[in-house]
């Protein structure tokens, strides 16, 4: 039987956050949440996920950048190296609030992430890419 794989959802609101749980946990993941970026990179180190699903705009516009950024710091003394490639899959509602577009592909990418998809989050289209992000590694 294959290790189930864990799954870390960071983001500020509980009804998203149930949104996704709850397909995930039915398609067979371990899933652990956290409600803001300090709590989610705490949980980076106790879980060890398979993948980070993040949220870009919680308690500050920014914050899901910031934990991103962290999360794929090359510094060799940061805590969270041995999590430099687990892939983040960022989850935002930006075309409600602004009109920022994070690119990920390249050198001029703002957000150093695998891949994105807006809110409302298909359940389906949600476990298809994740199933594709956690099938690439």
């Amino acid at each position: 039987m294959a290790e189930q794989k864990t799954i870390l959802i960071i983001d500020d609101d509980p009804d998203v956050l149930e949104g996704m749980r709850l397909p995930l946990e039915v398609g067979g993941y371990n899933v652990v949440v956290a409600t803001s970026g300090e709590e989610g990179l705490a949980k980076v180190l106790e879980c060890a996920p398979n993948l980070v699903i993040l949220d870009v705009m919680m308690f500050t516009p920014t914050e899901g950048f910031h934990v991103a950024h962290t999360l794929r710091s090359d510094h060799p003394d940061s805590p969270y190296a041995k999590y430099r490639t687990v892939p983040i899959l960022i989850v935002a509602a930006t075309h409600q609030v602004t009109s920022l577009r994070p690119h990920l592909e390249g050198d001029e990418g703002v957000l150093p992430a695998d891949d994105f998809v807006e809110t409302p989050v298909d359940p389906k289209a949600l476990l298809t890419k994740i199933g594709r992000l956690l099938g690439a590694r």
